[in-house]
């Protein structure tokens, strides 16, 4: 599983000219799921990115995560982070996990993050999704199980 997550202001998705999910400030996780992917890796996942301390604390350090710095978490659904990129002009999509199998993982991983206390809005899984976020910092980092 990769997890592009970016510290935001705000951040929402559209769908079809309507918001589907929408945050003021807190994480943005862009998220996509490999062949190999399983529960426990999106358990593991999601435990990182509640618990990833990329908020500020009183002196200026990265030292709060998530939910000590009083933010939310959007998450959207991103097969192309799953890219092979390593050559030629077009990238390759054989990296990233069938639609059927990633909606699952999308939705248990979403779940974990639910049962920590997180409302956790979300795109539309497979939509064509528009992404409007307001990058804080800006500070943007990938994490991989």
């Amino acid at each position: 599983m990769i997890a592009l997550i970016q510290r935001v202001s705000h951040a929402s998705v559209t769908v079809e000219n309507e918001t589907v999910g929408a945050i003021k400030k807190g994480i943005l996780v862009l998220l996509a799921v490999e062949p190999a992917d399983d529960e426990k890796k999106a358990a593991r996942l999601a435990e990182r990115v509640a618990g990833y301390r990329i908020f500020e604390d009183e002196n200026g350090k990265m030292n709060l995560n998530v939910a000590q710095a009083g933010g939310d978490i959007l998450v959207v659904s991103q097969f192309t982070l799953a890219a092979d990129t390593n050559s030629g002009l077009r990238p390759s999509f054989t990296g990233a996990a069938a639609p059927d199998f990633s909606k699952g993982l999308y939705q248990y991983f979403c779940q974990q993050l639910r049962e920590k206390g997180f409302s956790v809005p979300t795109g539309i899984f497979g939509a064509d999704m528009k992404v409007e976020l307001l990058n804080d910092g800006p500070v943007t980092f990938q994490l991989t199980i």
